[in-house]
């Protein structure tokens, strides 16, 4: 069967919000899209409207089209699950950890430095859950185990590339990697290490929510500020 054109808009416009590239809050300007399509914004109307029903894209007047923003109460529930489940997962996984994986997490995090001179918020998410692997995947328990890796998964669903919003967050989020390197290396004892992961979590969760309220309540009194396109969705 044929696709039609606002199949293919829907298509062309889902797949970039599913792989990040148009973060929560990117507007979609439909006839940039047309023109990248080569189509009339009808089909790209159309496949708006579609996505608009999913409850991926939210039209509002004098706003446009853009990417639905998360929502506070989901990326809430998921990032303080996450940092639970995570810490102590990873704190459980740390006597099993080698100086090998060490080394690839410390070669992992320093690509995430690299990465942040030209900053691609989907890039550096990668890397970061490939950091977090590492250090967590080792862990005896099963369960636990798989507490974590649903937890990350939901944020593939929720779409949070986490730093698109809060660029600054990325920098500091690499020195406390290094951090908790270090705390594995010397041994430290469980608890602080579970601790220090979980901090290393909410850290982020805090500054994207203080974002959020920034957005909704600005000082200025004007309309909410969309979130901030990543370097990957400028260039589209």
């Amino acid at each position: 069967m044929t696709e039609s054109k606002a199949q293919r808009a829907y298509r062309f416009i889902r797949e970039r919000i599913d792989d990040g590239s148009y973060v929560p809050g990117y507007r979609l300007v439909l006839g940039q899209i047309a023109r990248e399509l080569n189509v009339s914004v009808v089909p790209v109307r159309e496949a708006i409207r579609l996505l608009e029903a999913e409850g991926l894209v939210t039209f509002e007047r004098n706003v446009g089209a853009q990417v639905a923003l998360i929502k506070e109460t989901e990326y809430l529930y998921t990032m303080q699950t996450l940092a639970v489940v995570e810490g102590y997962a990873t704190s459980l996984s740390a006597p099993y950890l080698t100086p090998g994986h060490i080394a690839r997490a410390r070669l992992i995090n320093e690509r995430m430095r690299q990465t942040l001179e030209a900053f691609d918020p989907r890039r550096f998410t990668e890397l970061n859950l490939e950091f977090h692997a590492v250090l967590f995947e080792a862990c005896p328990n099963p369960h636990l185990l798989d507490l974590v890796h649903r937890g990350w998964s939901r944020m593939k669903v929720l779409r949070a590339s986490s730093f698109g919003f809060v660029p600054g967050r990325a920098r500091e989020s690499v020195e406390e990697h290094e951090r908790i390197l270090e705390l594995i290396e010397a041994g430290a004892d469980p608890r602080e290490l579970e601790l220090v992961v979980r901090e290393h979590r909410t850290a982020t969760l805090d500054a994207v929510l203080a974002y959020q309220a920034a957005q909704k309540t600005p000082a200025t009194g004007s309309a909410p500020v969309a979130a901030p396109q990543s370097t990957a969705a400028a260039r589209q």
